[in-house]
C-alpha cells in the first residue's frame, strides 16, 4: 500500500511538472509568415552555437533548464544548412560559422576516425550514425573550400565506417551505446554521408559500401512502405523521425548512384505518409506495421524531415501533390513554433514533439528539430521562387 501511494504521488508530481513546464512554450496558431519563422529558427541556431565554450552547436535545452553541451552528431548536419543559408541570405557569416563547426568536429574526432555518440564528453565512444552525419558536414565543407583538413577528417571517418561494416552492408559493430544495434535500419542516412564523402574525395569503396547498406535497407521494407527494425526505442512502432532518416538516406544515395530502386522505396514511404497526414498537417509520431499512427502526438522533428523529403520529391518529379504536402506540413510546424518567447533558449527553437510532452524530446528544444525546420522552410522558399521564375 505504501509503495502504491508513493507511486501515485510520484505520478501526480510528474503531471504537475508537465503542465507547469509545458506552459513555458507558446505556439503561434495564427502566424504562418515563413520569413519570420525561418529567421527566428536561424537565430536560435546561432545562439546555440555561441552559448558554449566551443564552436559546436548546443544539443538544446530542457524547458526551464540551461543550455546543454554541444552535440557532435547534429552539428554535422547543421553545417550544410548553414552553407545553404549563407548562399540564400548572401551572408558570409553563415559560411564562417559552418567552417568553425567543421573545424570543431575535427578537433573532437576520435583517433579511430569515428565520431562520438551523445553530447560532447570526456569518455567518448564511437557511433556509426553520428559519424555518417558529420561526414555530410565535412563533405559539404571540403567541396566548398578544398581545405585539406576536412579531407583528412572525412577520409579517416570513412575508413572507420568501412572497417566496421558487415558484408551484407549492415552495421552491427560500432553503433552508439544509446542505440539498439539490431534496429538501426535508419543508418542508411549515415550511408548517405559515406556516399557523399566517396563522391567529393573520390573514394570508390565508400560509394560501394553506401550502396550495400541501401540494398540492405530495402530488404527491411514492407510493400506498404513501412520499415522493420527502424527505431531508436521501439521497432514495432517506429518514430516518424527514424522513418524520415531512412527516406532521406535512400534519396541521397539514389541521386548520386542513379539507383531508381532506392528512390522508389523512399517514394513508397513518402506516399504512405501523405495519406496518413490529416488536413491540418498532423502526422502521428509513431507508426505501426499497418502504416497507421499508434500515438496521439506528433514528432515535430520527423514532420520537418518529411517536409524536406516531399520537397525533394517535388523537385525530382514535378508532382504537385508533394509540394502541397510539404506546404501543409510546414504550416503545421509554423503554428507550433514559438517566435515571441522572452526566453532565448525557447524562442525560435523547435520542440521534439507536439504537444510538447510527447514521448520524443519531451519538454525539450532540440537543435536538430530546429535545423530540419529551418531547412524545410528554406526548401519551400526556393521551390516557390523557382516555380515563379518558370511560370
Amino acid at each position: 500500500m505504501i509503495s502504491q501511494l508513493k507511486s501515485l504521488k510520484s505520478g501526480a508530481l510528474l503531471r504537475v511538472d508537465r503542465f507547469r513546464r509545458s506552459g513555458l512554450f507558446h505556439d503561434s496558431p495564427s502566424n504562418t509568415d515563413i520569413d519570420q519563422h525561418l529567421r527566428e529558427a536561424v537565430e536560435w541556431l546561432k545562439r546555440a552555437q555561441d552559448i558554449g565554450p566551443n564552436r559546436g552547436v548546443s544539443y538544446g535545452a530542457d524547458f526551464g533548464g540551461p543550455w546543454l553541451e554541444s552535440y557532435p552528431e547534429t552539428t554535422g548536419y547543421i553545417i550544410p544548412t548553414f552553407l545553404k543559408l549563407g548562399d540564400y541570405y548572401k551572408d558570409e557569416s553563415f559560411i564562417h560559422r559552418a567552417i568553425e563547426m567543421g573545424e570543431w568536429e575535427s578537433e573532437v574526432q576520435m583517433d579511430t576516425g569515428a565520431v562520438m555518440g551523445g553530447k560532447l564528453n570526456p569518455s567518448p565512444t564511437p557511433a556509426v550514425f553520428n559519424t555518417g552525419m558529420v561526414l555530410l558536414g565535412w563533405s559539404a565543407l571540403y567541396e566548398r573550400s578544398g581545405n585539406p583538413a576536412f579531407l583528412r577528417s572525412l577520409r579517416c571517418a570513412s575508413g572507420w565506417l568501412l572497417s566496421v561494416q558487415e558484408p551484407d552492408g549492415n552495421w552491427k559493430k560500432g553503433n552508439s551505446k544509446f542505440a539498439n544495434p539490431d534496429t538501426t535500419v535508419y543508418n542508411v542516412k549515415a550511408a548517405w554521408g559515406l556516399c557523399e564523402a566517396g563522391r567529393v574525395a573520390q573514394i570508390p569503396e565508400a560509394i560501394h559500401a553506401a550502396i550495400r547498406n541501401a540494398e540492405f535497407c530495402l530488404t527491411k521494407q514492407e510493400p506498404n512502405g513501412w520499415f522493420r527494425d527502424c527505431c531508436l526505442s521501439d521497432a514495432s512502432q517506429p518514430l516518424l523521425h527514424t522513418i524520415a532518416y531512412t527516406m532521406q538516406g535512400l534519396i541521397g544515395i539514389s541521386l548520386f548512384t542513379g539507383r531508381k530502386d532506392f528512390l522508389d522505396a523512399a517514394t513508397r514511404t513518402a506516399d504512405g505518409l501523405i495519406r496518413l497526414m490529416d488536413r491540418d498537417g498532423f502526422i502521428p509520431g509513431r507508426i505501426g506495421p499497418d502504416f497507421r499512427g499508434t500515438v496521439d502526438w506528433s514528432c515535430l522533428t520527423g514532420t520537418a524531415q518529411t517536409a524536406i523529403v516531399w520537397g525533394r520529391l517535388y523537385q525530382l518529379t514535378g508532382n504537385p501533390a508533394y509540394r502541397a504536402a510539404m506546404h501543409r506540413a510546414n504550416v503545421y510546424l509554423m503554428r507550433h513554433h514559438d517566435i515571441d518567447n522572452g526566453d532565448p533558449r525557447l524562442r525560435g527553437g523547435v520542440p521534439g514533439s507536439w504537444p510538447v510532452w510527447g514521448d520524443y524530446g519531451r519538454l525539450m528544444i532540440l537543435n536538430w528539430a530546429t535545423n530540419f525546420f529551418a531547412e524545410a522552410l528554406l526548401l519551400e522558399k526556393s521551390i516557390v521562387t523557382r516555380d515563379l521564375e518558370v511560370n
